[in-house]
């Protein structure tokens, strides 16, 4: 065989030259602020022992789902996971992913026709962007949670609101890098003003499973006007998997058209248990209990933030995700290297992941975090930026 194409081999000299070569590292073992298994459910025997014996009580003790949910992969399981998951969170129906990744890839590379348009938050995750270069649609980012500047990108698109452009508008609920939120009610209100089509990506954002999703009025604004939700289950559910929500319509369409969910073998059912087991069995007192004591964590977090001086190096947020910004991918990864070595589980987000000199620490805070390992995370942090970046 010839050997590795030069080109590929400069690209990946390059990017150890740089310092950002990427490298698969196992778990450490240490105290946990990276993963997004916010409410620990990933390690929850509950929910495995659950959903053996979901699998037990409808004869599907299998190890894969054998095809395509269009082909052999398609079970009462699955069918009744979806129902569960609709209810759950208000939507008329769910068609469930492999993956938040290939959940938007399918969307919005189906979804939009010729002349459409896609207007995206320039922060939007990977999966959306790369969905969209797929899809036929025009597309134009706007700035991060700026509706000013998306206002004024509608104006040039629909002068004296003109709608017959078919205008999609695409951010994230919680922005997986810097764990801000966009302005939703407003955001809601442009998109009835231009008449557009919402569509949300919730994969950060925590479900507080124990009330009615049209509770409130951020609920029911979102039942009514997003067209549609694309949730995940790997992070507040601590499982395998990613569901769109929408319409009958949308379900339908996007079975016969997302070649992400007509081309790949549909998941196992354990996962599929899994996600029913947490939909329909799991104690809504236990997963209040840890959405709160997470929610207090936050708190603890953003106090230890100003009493140490470190809040003007971290990215405004209220949500369990937190980046400290520390230019430079050696200088971060300096900071970090003493972290992981005080016994602290953080990564770097280096660039090109992140833009050049916006390099960050990212902290993701669980309901299994102590107070005094988020004190002393950040009081070492606060001395490792003493000594590496101010020295």
């Amino acid at each position: 065989m010839d050997r590795f194409p030069e080109k590929l081999g400069k690209k990946l000299q390059e990017r150890k030259e740089q310092n950002t070569f990427r490298e698969l590292k196992k778990g450490s073992g240490k105290t946990d602020f990276v993963s997004n298994d916010y409410l620990g459910m990933a390690r929850e025997e509950e929910v495995f022992h659950g959903a053996l014996s979901i699998l037990e009580s409808m004869g599907l003790m299998r190890n894969g789902s054998t095809g395509s949910r269009l082909l052999s992969g398609n079970t009462e399981l699955h069918e009744r996971t979806e129902i569960s998951l609709a209810r759950l969170y208000g939507s008329e129906s769910a068609l469930i992913f492999n993956s938040g990744y290939d959940a938007n890839l399918g969307f919005f590379s189906s979804v939009p026709q010729r002349d459409d348009v896609v207007l995206f938050d320039e922060y939007v995750h990977a999966s959306m962007r790369d969905g969209i270069r797929m899809g036929l649609g025009r597309s134009y980012k706007y700035k991060h949670n700026d509706l000013e500047d998306l206002r004024q990108i509608l104006r040039r698109i629909r002068p004296e609101g003109d709608r017959a452009v078919q205008c999609y508008i695409a951010t994230e609920a919680v922005f997986s890098m810097d764990g801000d939120q966009p302005d939703l009610p407003s955001l809601l209100d442009l998109c009835s003003e231009f008449g557009c089509r919402l569509v949300l990506d919730e994969a950060h954002k925590l479900k507080e499973w124990w009330e009615n999703s049209t509770g409130n009025r951020m609920g029911e604004l979102l039942d009514q006007m997003a067209f549609a939700r694309i949730v995940t289950f790997g992070k507040g559910m601590g499982v395998q998997g990613a569901a769109v929500l929408g319409s009958e319509e949308l379900r339908s369409y996007l079975i016969n058209f997302a070649r992400s969910f007509i081309y790949s073998t549909a998941l196992p059912p354990m996962s599929i248990a899994s996600v029913l087991y947490v939909c329909d069995h799991m104690s809504k007192d236990t997963l209040r209990e840890r959405n709160e004591r997470l929610r207090s964590h936050i708190s603890v977090f953003l106090e230890e933030l100003k009493t140490r001086g470190l809040k003007e190096r971290f990215i405004p947020s209220t949500s369990a995700i937190h980046s400290c910004i520390i230019p430079g991918n050696n200088t971060v990864k300096q900071v970090t290297d003493l972290l992981n070595k005080s016994g602290f589980d953080v990564r770097p987000i280096l660039a090109p992941t992140v833009p050049a000199g916006k390099e960050r620490i990212r902290f993701c805070l669980h309901s299994f975090n102590a107070v005094e390992e988020i004190k002393e995370v950040l009081s070492i942090l606060a001395h490792a930026l003493e000594e590496i970046v101010h020295a």
